[in-house]
């Protein structure tokens, strides 16, 4: 155990963490030179294409160093703020950290919350600056910086360059001597965590694991603790770029198991695998419950594809624990999921996932966040859909979650920021200098606003600079009204939305105009209305199509056009009470994107 070192990289989007596991990679002949490829460990074609590392990859390499042979278990994780729940567990299956701090850039919002997240958990950090070849690089600036931010001394800070490779071999001598080795019983009984799990459709699903205790062996009858069901361990082996069998997977080791499991509820993310012959007494602790930010509604296009969805959709969150979804149904769209997302991008790289590992084609409904609800009876609901709010009369009132968001800038960007966070209704918590010309703001805002457009205005106004990270605090009273779309006076559930009083009239009129447009012309005159409650805040008719009744009468008195033109309209109040609106599906895919 002692020739054991579990270490993951943790950065800002974009810092090189990818890059950096490339060279390591190279440097310990993981991977031959044949098979060597940019961001070898980003498996999925979402993740080339788009330059971001979506999960959490692990592998194992062989150094020597000083006539030892050592094992480094490497897990590479994702920057983005929506994938933070990957860094989470990721950390959890490690015991020390390589922070990543780009040398041109400088510390960012995402550096300092995945640093606290590793030092919750008592991780070894080392420093590393990397593209120091570059020329826009300030290291000696940027290594005082990190030096502030972890209170350790200079010679402390690793410089690299991931890209040559200049200063990686270092970095891996500095795993080998400051990351502790892992702690545990080789003799107790059988105790591993399970932090990730993948589909595959030949073997069933694969389990990825840590040992902390006791060891596990091949053909060995196993339990998982919290399901309780037992299976017989098929293959256990290490991670490489392949999986590598092996006879024995020894404590302190990451490693998968493959024991022919079928149905993707069995196995939970956080679960502990046990031996069933010498269990062990308790589970281990396993991961914080993970809390969904953003809430859609996902719809087959197809009505009959429904139950394939809800196949995809778990066998998806085997892969991706963050997802939580259940059933619901919409008057207007049928049999579909509520899923619980941790962002915008995640819904997108889910919604991409789906069509392309799945192939299925799915409407999203409006994003929107979760409110609790205070009912005059004293009750408490959990809301996250307008069409669950009760009556208006059994309100007491409703509470929307708030965020700290933090914000990491140029100092030139200050008054620009400042102004989009007020707009968005949010309140300045503090202001603080970094440097002399980079500066961090944090600001309490409803969740509810930035779920939309406020990342892409950061970025915009900023020139790309600002750096964003936040997580949910509280929730606080708000002025929330339910905002109804009628058509000729009836409810069309799959347009209501919840949304702040002072935005609700602006909001309805946008979407009467936008609904005029869509809505094909019937017999008879449709009302497009928005609604609070009962008083009506916007309207738009779209015209009835019209035929000429009076062509046949040329010339002779007026009465015998007035008769014929008042038995038309007489037909067309009748139509109008058994006629049916239709709202066709791009109508809503329209209101979306409002």
């Amino acid at each position: 155990m002692k020739n054991i070192r579990n270490f993951c990289i943790i950065a800002h989007i974009d810092h090189g963490k990818s890059t950096l596991a490339d060279r390591m990679l190279e440097i310990t002949d993981t991977v031959s030179s044949r098979e060597m490829e940019a961001q070898v460990l980003d498996s999925m074609d979402l993740e080339k294409e788009k330059g971001i590392t979506i999960k959490s990859h692990a592998v194992q390499m062989k150094y020597s160093k000083d006539g030892q042979e050592y094992t480094l278990n490497l897990l590479d994780t994702p920057g983005h703020v929506d994938f933070s729940y990957e860094v989470s567990r990721s950390i959890a299956s490690s015991e020390g950290a390589l922070l990543v701090v780009d040398a041109t850039q400088g510390i960012q919002a995402q550096t300092i919350s995945n640093l606290y997240l590793a030092l919750d958990h008592d991780l070894t950090i080392i420093p590393v600056l990397n593209k120091i070849d570059m020329e826009a690089a300030e290291p000696e600036l940027v290594r005082d910086q990190v030096c502030d931010l972890l209170g350790c001394s200079q010679s402390d800070v690793l410089m690299c360059s991931a890209k040559t490779g200049q200063g990686v071999q270092a970095i891996l001598d500095a795993i080998v001597d400051r990351v502790p080795a892992p702690t545990g019983d080789p003799d107790a009984p059988l105790q591993a965590l399970i932090f990730d799990s993948v589909f595959n459709q030949f073997r069933g699903i694969i389990a990825y694991f840590k040992v902390e205790a006791g060891s596990i062996h091949k053909g060995e009858k196993v339990k998982f603790f919290n399901t309780g069901m037992e299976y017989v361990a098929d293959e256990v082996g290490t991670m490489g770029l392949k999986l590598n069998p092996k006879n024995e997977i020894s404590c302190g080791n990451v490693g998968y198991i493959i024991s022919g499991i079928k149905s993707a509820v069995e196995v939970k993310v956080g679960d502990t695998i046990t031996s069933v012959q010498n269990p062990c007494s308790e589970a281990i602790a396993g991961f914080e419950e993970v809390k969904p930010m953003v809430f859609a509604g996902v719809y087959p296009v197809e009505t009959d594809e429904y139950d394939n969805l809800k196949v995809s959709l778990e066998k998806l969150q085997l892969n991706d624990a963050s997802l939580v979804f259940e059933p619901e149904s919409s008057m207007a769209l049928g049999f579909g999921f509520r899923c619980g997302f941790l962002g915008l991008l995640h819904l997108e790289i889910v919604q991409e996932r789906l069509y392309r590992e799945f192939d299925m084609d799915c409407i999203t409904t409006v994003p929107n966040v979760s409110f609790k609800v205070y009912t005059t009876d004293g009750n408490v609901l959990d809301v996250h859909n307008p069409s669950g709010l009760p009556e208006v009369t059994m309100i007491d009132h409703i509470e929307e979650p708030y965020i700290r968001a933090q914000v990491i800038s140029k100092a030139d960007f200050f008054g620009p920021i400042m102004k989009l966070c007020l707009d968005k209704r949010g309140t300045l918590v503090s202001q603080h200098y970094i440097t002399t010309d980079r500066v961090e703001l944090n600001f309490d805002l409803p969740l509810s606003e930035i779920v939309f457009d406020f990342y892409d205005k950061l970025k915009s106004i900023s020139k790309g600079y600002a750096s964003f990270d936040y997580h949910v605090t509280d929730f606080r009273p708000a002025q929330l009204v339910k905002l109804d779309i009628l058509l000729n006076g009836e409810q069309v559930d799959a347009l209501s939305s919840l949304i702040h009083r002072d935005h609700a009239y602006d909001f309805g009129r946008r979407m009467c105009e936008k609904l005029k447009d869509l809505i094909p012309r019937q017999q008879f005159d449709i009302a497009i209305q928005a609604a609070i409650g009962a008083k009506i805040i916007a309207r738009e008719t779209v015209r009835q199509v019209r035929k000429d009744v009076t062509a046949k009468c040329y010339g002779g008195d007026i009465s015998r056009k007035r008769k014929l033109l008042e038995k038309q309209k007489k037909g067309k109040k009748r139509m109008r009470q058994v006629g049916q609106v239709q709202v066709p599906q791009s109508a809503f895919m329209a209101v979306l994107k409002l």
